[in-house]
């Protein structure tokens, strides 16, 4: 049995926040029920395909959902929605909230068809500031959450993250939110209206440690952030044929870096002798080290730091990745034969003793419209109509 079986979704989201956050909930078991308009997800046709609507990045946050494409746009399609509604565990979408009234569907509209429903507002700022019902996308929230800056702080460049950081890392907080409403339930047999902001959740996750001095109020803030992470030479290190990834970081392990290289004089150097030290003089550490690294090729500086016990890894490419050895070992890569090709996906990397949930292909656009529509008791003469009429797809 997996985890989240027998838990049923109803995901009105698009894009990648509230997609990647579904299909958190989708991997370990639940019903995930992805409601489209008749055009479906923009990502469906982001990035390369083997079949019209399914791009690459929509096979990245989708799969082992279900897919409804129902006309929001009608009265009728709403009122299959709010039947569907009576059937969920989870109603999750990522709508602007004066919108979202507008079409019948707020936590209030809501909540009287089904008290016990968790109602998950995806948006891009809390409903109680000056921001509220701003459209929000991953480059804004970067800037506003002060990921540029740091970049800037490091390198002297102001920019975002090579990644969709904010999209994927508050797609998380997203998740981890509706596990915690969905466990609150079993105790008060009572649903609740949650809301999960990018922004904060954003500056959240960039000032975990960037906050730094600025938690002791009593002293005059440097407003700086972590210094170690901010050094320009905080990067894999250049070998003398190639890059390393190295990280020693306690007492012992720059000891015996020092100590075993020859340079008994760093060992003793009052500026490394311990983590506040280094941290104070980071910027000189890390370029001691990083001309030292330049001395032998990234082989035999990997058998030293295994010899030493230091952590240390090999720099993978995203070219390199698929082939890396452990995530080959732990079966991390899942290949699929469809009907109109072979794709390879990403496995959950949550492993579960009692919970397996196989990989499934993201579903076609509207795939399972019928069949979801009869489970609600629905004729088939009345879901001809429905097609006709152009309330479905």
């Amino acid at each position: 049995m997996a985890a989240l079986e027998g838990i049923r979704v109803l995901d009105l989201t698009t894009v990648i926040f509230g997609p990647y956050a579904s299909q958190v909930l989708a991997d370990y078991g639940a019903e995930v029920i992805k409601l489209e308009s008749f055009t479906g997800d923009s990502t469906r046709y982001t990035g390369p395909a083997q079949e019209q609507g399914m791009s690459a990045m929509f096979l990245s946050v989708n799969r082992n959902k279900k897919s409804i494409a129902v006309d929001l746009k009608t009265p009728e399609g709403i009122a299959i929605i709010k039947d569907l509604l009576k059937t969920c565990d989870v109603f999750m979408h990522n709508i602007r909230p004066q919108k979202i009234a507008k079409i019948g569907l707020s936590y209030e509209d809501v909540k009287a068809l089904n008290p016990e429903l968790i109602y998950a507002g995806l948006y891009g700022f809390g409903s109680d500031g000056p921001y509220a019902g701003r459209p929000a996308y991953d480059d804004i929230i970067q800037g506003l959450s002060g990921v540029p800056d740091l970049i800037l702080k490091q390198s002297g460049t102001p920019r975002y993250m090579p990644t969709i950081a904010a999209d994927k890392s508050c797609a998380l907080i997203a998740a981890h939110a509706i596990l915690a409403a969905l466990f609150q339930r079993t105790r008060t047999q009572q649903g609740q209206f949650i809301e999960i902001p990018m922004f904060e959740s954003m500056v959240s996750f960039t000032l975990l440690e960037h906050y730094y001095d600025q938690h002791l109020v009593d002293m005059e803030p440097l407003k700086q952030g972590y210094a170690r992470v901010l050094s320009e030479h905080r990067k894999p290190y250049t070998t003398s044929d190639g890059y390393l990834c190295v990280m020693p970081y306690t007492d012992k392990h720059w000891q015996t870096l020092f100590k075993a290289t020859g340079n008994p004089d760093l060992a003793d150097d009052p500026r490394f002798s311990n983590i506040a030290e280094r941290t104070r003089h980071i910027n000189e550490l890390y370029d001691i080290v990083g001309k030292l690294m330049l001395t032998r090729t990234t082989q035999e500086w990997l058998a030293f730091f295994e010899e030493h016990d230091i952590p240390n890894a090999a720099m993978n490419t995203l070219a390199s990745i698929g082939e890396d050895p452990h995530l080959q070992a732990v079966g991390f890569f899942q290949d699929i034969q469809d009907s109109s090709g072979h794709y390879r996906f990403l496995n959950n990397p949550v492993y579960m003793e009692q919970s397996k949930v196989d990989v499934q292909m993201p579903p076609r656009l509207g795939e399972h419209t019928q069949e979801i529509l009869q489970g609600l008791g629905i004729s088939s003469e009345t879901l001809n109509s429905l097609y006709s009429n152009n309330i479905i797809k």
